[in-house]
C-alpha cells in the first residue's frame, strides 16, 4: 500500500467568496487606530464634563474652556495607559 506524496488538505469551512473587483486604487491604511479614536473619544468626554462642571460652578466661560482643555490634554496619557 502506498502512502500519497501530496496529502489532500481539508475543505475550508467557509467557501471564501468573491472581493469586490480591483478598482486600481490602492488599499488606504485608516487614519486612526481604533485605540487612539477610542482614547482621544473618551479624552474628549472628559474635557467637554470639567468644562460643562466649571461652567456651572463659576459663570465663567474662559475659565471652563481652560479646565476643558487641561483635563483633555491631562487625560489622553492616563487613558493610554489603562485602555492600552
Amino acid at each position: 500500500m502506498s502512502r500519497d506524496p501530496h496529502p489532500r488538505s481539508p475543505a475550508p469551512a467557509r467557501p471564501e467568496l468573491p472581493g469586490p473587483s480591483n478598482t486600481g486604487l490602492p488599499s488606504e491604511a485608516p487614519l486612526l487606530s481604533v485605540h487612539a479614536a477610542v482614547v482621544f473619544l473618551a479624552a474628549v468626554i472628559i474635557g467637554l464634563v470639567m468644562g460643562g462642571l466649571m461652567f456651572l460652578h463659576d459663570k465663567s466661560v474662559p475659565a471652563a474652556i481652560v479646565t476643558g482643555l487641561g483635563c483633555c490634554g491631562v487625560s489622553v496619557p492616563m487613558l493610554h495607559k489603562l485602555i492600552g
